[in-house]
């Protein structure tokens, strides 16, 4: 069932180009949503998620226009969004029942059977009944999965789904949201590229609202085999010499030192030994690449 978005543009009235003529398919499983901050991301999922509508362009669920049937859209849609608000002193049990009465699931043996399944699912079984407010990050997260998957539904949006949570729980939350996405669209927006080579069979980088790449994640690594070098650094002198005469990539701390990966199509010297392309690699080169253009 696929999601195509077609030349979508939003200017908002501040004057900000959110999206500028984006287009992009998108098919079942799990898909990454990678850029900057203000890249258009979370503009886009709002606009997917029937929030808010484009100033131009079209966006079609399995043939269905979103920004004109929000209501067939919003009866198949999970979306849980980068900020996610709760009634704090509910428990998750009758937060859940009261949502999925909004859903539309009135028949109350049906409407538990859904709401405990989903509960086993998401691993929140034995918190059901303690107020929401006393949960860890991770399992607000959980939670904000259980509500997105009330009604079954066919697209799954979630946005930063990951910040703020410890290792064990992004791990038991990415491994959820990679068991769902076998029969319908997930859409996972992310600052953490890892993820998405992880998780994610296809991706998109967007930026200044435009699509600047897409494809398979190994695909874009598979560009760069060959052309990724690193050396450590001590003094801002070496630094500057080295950004110099390469195109760096990307700087971190290693061990007290700098290391600076830069991409170069041949041995750019002795210093520099070759390494592994990772995800960051192409994200950071298709930024740049995008910035100087």
């Amino acid at each position: 069932m696929p999601l195509e978005i077609r030349g979508l543009s939003k200017r908002y009235p501040n004057g900000v180009q959110a999206l500028n003529n984006l287009s992009l398919t998108i098919g079942n499983n799990m898909f990454g949503l990678l850029g900057p901050n203000g890249a258009g991301k979370s503009t886009l999922m709002r606009t997917i998620a029937t929030l808010q509508d484009p100033d131009s362009g079209q966006i079609l669920l399995n043939g269905l226009d979103v920004v004109a049937n929000k209501d067939e859209v919003r009866r198949q849609l999970g979306y849980l969004p980068q900020e996610f608000g709760v009634y704090p002193r509910i428990s998750a049990t009758d937060m859940l029942h009261h949502l999925a009465v909004m859903k539309g699931i009135h028949n109350s043996g049906e409407r538990k059977e859904i709401v405990d399944a989903l509960l086993h699912q998401t691993n929140l079984w034995d918190a059901r009944k303690k107020a929401l407010s006393t949960y860890s990050g991770g399992m607000k997260q959980r939670f904000g999965i259980a509500q997105a998957l009330l009604a079954n539904p066919k697209l799954i949006i979630v946005d930063e789904p990951t910040a703020g949570l410890d290792p064990a729980e992004r791990n038991r939350f990415l491994n959820l949201l990679s068991s769902l996405a076998r029969d319908v669209i997930v859409i996972l927006s992310t600052h953490i590229v890892e993820d998405v080579r992880e998780l994610c069979p296809r991706m998109a980088i967007i930026s200044n609202g435009q699509l600047v790449l897409e494809g398979a994640p190994e695909e874009t690594l598979e560009r760069l085999r060959g052309g990724i070098w690193s050396t450590l650094v001590q003094s801002e002198e070496e630094f500057a010499a080295v950004s110099s005469q390469f195109k760096v990539v990307s700087t971190k701390l290693l061990g007290g030192a700098h290391e600076i990966r830069i991409h170069s199509d041949s041995a750019p010297g002795d210093r520099f030994r070759p390494v592994d392309p990772a995800l960051e690699d192409v994200y950071f080169l298709t930024l740049n690449s995008t910035q100087i253009n």
